[in-house]
């Protein structure tokens, strides 16, 4: 399920962080999510994909987030779909699509309600 839009810039999340707030009309939930000055996040309804801003090191571009009870079977559901494994960060695969879009697969977020995420049972 898709679980979040993700906003990657380069530099100080601060100016992005006010200008997306602005452009976007949501509040701000956090400036800082994780006290590392890398992640903030915009107020998103319950039942809609929440609005987190990246700070990176390569080019400023949009990527989705994919959430997931199992992330095993979700990302071997999306290689048979023709999707390729780019790299294991911290705790999410970051996949590559057919298309040579860039997205994340994530297991399921906490404090995110309203959401489905894809579920695996064990005859999946």
């Amino acid at each position: 399920m898709l679980i979040a839009i993700v906003i990657d810039c380069q530099g100080d999340l601060g100016p992005a962080v006010d200008f997306w707030s602005a452009a976007l009309d949501r509040k701000i939930v956090s400036r800082d999510q994780d006290g590392d000055g890398k992640y903030a996040e915009l107020a998103s309804a319950k039942d809609e994909p929440f609005v987190l801003l990246q700070r990176v090191d390569h080019d400023p571009r949009v990527h989705l987030d994919i959430e997931t009870d199992d992330l095993d079977a979700e990302t071997a559901r999306l290689e048979k779909l023709g999707a390729t494994r780019v790299e294991f960060r911290k705790r999410w695969w970051v996949m590559q699509a057919p298309t040579g879009h860039r997205f994340c697969v994530v297991r399921q977020q906490p404090g995110k309600t309203g959401i489905t995420p894809n579920r695996w049972a064990a005859s999946d």
